[in-house]
């Protein structure tokens, strides 16, 4: 006998970057009672705008996205806390009749949000001045080559560069004397939604790198320097905050202290931002029961739209 799901829907639209996933959302928007929810670890940032390619105004008044512009460039912002926020974010949503859907390329922030995150130790401010002492005496490369000897599998996730997570693994250790790999594998609070998964993945790559190319072009055009320079200029400014680290904001950095030419900053940031598409691309794969659809496919909407109707989610009555 099978068992209705009376769990409230919502929908993941899941893609690297420049693949097109708000356009999509914006579209599948039109034609359902959607709203939108932003899965982007820079587009809670306060005047992280071009350089994030955050959906300009008139995309954001016409498809309000929650989850955007909620913090200033120097605050922190967690996984945890981008949890608490998108569940009530979902709650009101749901409270108004219509359907979440959540789009982003923040893979961390996806999981995080579905399968709960497991109880791990406050953070030790002391432990942490210590580690970071000890990161600038020998460097954050010999620290992730403790993490490697105390937990291989969290060294593999995170890169030799990423000194927040670096810290933050090798303050867990300390703090519970247990890999922070475990802890995150433990058992967490599972989301009680019923979710459909959309996921954008090119079958051929090229044309996505030769957009990623194309759309940091046009956001120099459009003053994404004149930005970097605005935020640099903030008193709270410093290069390793999370949000300073965002892929181009960070290439932009040297440039703007006169260490690099604006040649090598452009091939710099572009193929930083094809590492992090291939990053989230191999992250799409683990995602199992996501439906899979080619970016660059000729009606892409329609097929989406098709998904969405299969699964019981209704279109607007008017459109």
């Amino acid at each position: 006998m099978n068992r209705v799901d009376n769990r409230p829907a919502a929908i993941f639209l899941m893609g690297p970057t420049a693949s097109g996933k708000t356009a999509l959302a914006c579209a599948l928007a039109e034609r359902f009672p959607l709203d939108l929810v932003s899965v982007d670890s820079a587009l809670v940032y306060r005047g992280l705008d071009i350089g994030a390619a955050k959906p300009d105004r008139a995309t954001l008044a016409r498809h309000p996205h929650r989850l955007v512009d909620i913090r200033e460039p120097h605050e922190a912002y967690s996984a945890a806390d981008f949890r608490r926020d998108a569940l009530l974010a979902m709650d009101e949503i749901q409270r108004a009749g219509r359907v979440p859907l959540l789009v982003g390329g923040t893979g961390l922030y996806f999981r995080a949000l579905e399968r709960g995150l497991s109880v791990l130790p406050d953070a030790d401010p002391e432990l942490r001045r210590r580690l970071a002492g000890e990161a600038a005496a020998i460097g954050w490369a010999r620290m992730h080559a403790r993490l490697q000897q105390l937990d291989p599998l969290a060294a593999q996730r995170i890169r030799p560069r990423d000194a927040q997570r670096i810290q933050r693994a090798l303050e867990v250790i300390e703090l519970s004397g247990k890999p922070l790999s475990k802890l995150q594998s433990g058992p967490g609070d599972r989301l009680p939604w019923r979710l459909l998964k959309l996921a954008l993945v090119p079958v051929d790559r090229a044309p996505l790198h030769e957009r990623i190319a194309r759309r940091f072009d046009q956001m120099l055009a459009d003053g994404f320097l004149d930005e970097a320079r605005r935020l640099r200029a903030l008193p709270a400014w410093q290069a390793d905050l999370p949000a300073m680290r965002a892929v181009g904001y960070r290439q932009a950095w040297p440039l703007l202290a006169g260490e690099q030419d604006a040649a090598t900053f452009r091939d710099r940031a572009i193929f930083a931002t094809r590492q992090l598409a291939k990053r989230q691309i191999t992250w799409l794969r683990s995602e199992l029961d996501a439906r899979w659809f080619d970016p660059d496919r000729d009606g892409l909407a329609e097929i989406a739209l098709e998904a969405l109707h299969l699964a019981g989610i209704g279109a607007h009555p008017s459109r």
